[in-house]
């Protein structure tokens, strides 16, 4: 068998489409830069950028944002293997606001359904899926079929496949990501329902007994567990069956309690916020690579930290995601350093210079001033979109403390 990968993730895809101006809101919005976009193949690239053997696992449509997709997950250097089309159903796509420090709502467009959630378990390859050193898989894989289905496979194989030669004492994680995301599941916004009462609940914690990390904020949590103060929840998590629980709290920091008595409760990294979304999926990234180095569980928190902050202080998420020398920095300078704003285009003050997105580039917006950000918490208003720009109307200009890792992206 070929050397297992380092990392696989397995879930959603498709293109972020970002306005290049800040504390405007869509329907102003005149420039965008298009940038691979989807938690799990965002977590994908951010590992890979600290150097680790990442693949994908997920489906696109049949259409040119796929040729895209491939593309740009090449030249991230994530292999794109097990990313197959689905030509009944296009690639997906996601526009956000972009209101530092602490406001970017999410339209996503998955209509009528994303080709991520056509994964079919029968077409996994879990003898690669079972010797990976880590496999993340999300929530969002669990509230349709045949993702869900497919997503408890691979989790299942986790516990059943890999190389008899695999050393005990290779770092091997399998994490769930917890990405609760309503409007993806039909009956969450029933009326009555709670977080605890949505079949998600139900689904979360048949994926919780296969999983030995568990990530999410404290809403994710609460779906999973019933639990939103930070201590009951990682409590919860144990119980549920991981090794390693890490509450994600905002501006509060990370708090991360593991099976064996560590508990880490580290504060955010402070940062001028650009975007906030993605910040998550670096803190992803980052904490896989910590997983695989076999690091403390404190250090893997503050890397992990710093990785999110960074993301926090750029425009794109994929394309923003840092490398080992700019994470390492970020900790030895207790802050991340501030990036020189991009000229701005003609007739658009508030417009960045990066408009393609490519990934050799980490794009960046013009700063709004005095606001900063620790490293795990970002907040980011979702709203499903089908045709119509949603209903929510931020209001621009405002300003605050906000954490860069309780949100995971803004994704398709």
């Amino acid at each position: 068998m070929p050397e297992p990968y380092d990392v696989i993730t397995m879930g959603r895809i498709g293109v972020d489409i970002y306005p290049l101006q800040t504390g405007v809101p869509l329907a102003r919005v005149e420039t965008f830069g298009k940038f691979l976009g989807g938690s799990p193949s965002n977590v994908a690239v951010a590992a890979a950028r600290l150097g680790r053997r990442a693949a994908v696992i997920t489906r696109t449509g049949s259409d040119p944002f796929a040729d895209y997709l491939h593309s740009a997950l090449k030249e991230f250097g994530v292999d794109d293997r097990w990313v197959t089309p689905v030509a009944e159903y296009p690639t997906p796509v996601t526009f956000c606001e972009i209101f530092p420090p602490d406001d970017f709502p999410l339209y996503f467009y998955r209509r009528p359904t994303a080709p991520d959630l056509e994964i079919h378990g029968h077409e996994l390859d879990l003898e690669a899926v079972g010797a990976a050193r880590v496999f993340w898989m999300t929530g969002t894989g669990l509230c349709a079929e045949p993702s869900r289905t497919a997503t408890l496979t691979a989790l299942r194989a986790r516990g059943t496949t890999g190389p008899e030669s695999m050393e005990a004492a290779s770092p091997r994680a399998t994490v769930f990501d917890l990405d609760w995301r309503p409007m993806f599941w039909p009956d969450a916004s029933r009326s009555g329902a709670t977080a605890t009462t949505c079949p998600a609940s139900a689904h979360y914690r048949e994926a919780l007994a296969h999983a030995t990390v568990a990530v999410g904020n404290v809403d994710e949590c609460e779906v999973a567990t019933g639990e939103r103060e930070p201590y009951a929840a990682a409590r919860a998590l144990l119980a549920a069956g991981v090794e390693l629980a890490v509450v994600k709290r905002g501006p509060a920091g990370v708090l991360a309690v593991h099976r064996d008595g560590t508990t880490a409760e580290i504060p955010p990294l402070p940062v001028d916020v650009v975007n906030g979304l993605g910040a998550g999926d670096a803190f992803g990234g980052a904490l896989c690579h910590g997983l695989l180095a076999g690091w403390e569980t404190a250090r893997i928190m503050r890397y992990a930290n710093a990785a999110g902050a960074i993301v926090a202080s750029r425009l794109a998420c994929s394309s923003a995601m840092p490398f080992p020398h700019e994470v390492e920095q970020a900790l030895t300078e207790g802050t991340v350093p501030a990036e020189r704003p991009a000229a701005s285009a003609p007739g658009s003050p508030d417009t960045g210079a990066s408009t393609t997105g490519s990934p050799g580039t980490a794009a960046s917006l013009p700063r709004s001033p005095g606001t900063a950000a620790g490293a795990s918490g970002s907040s980011g208003t979702t709203a499903p979109a089908s045709g119509s720009s949603g209903t929510t109307a931020p209001a621009s200009g405002s300003s605050g403390t906000a954490g860069a890792s309780g949100s995971s992206e803004a994704v398709a």
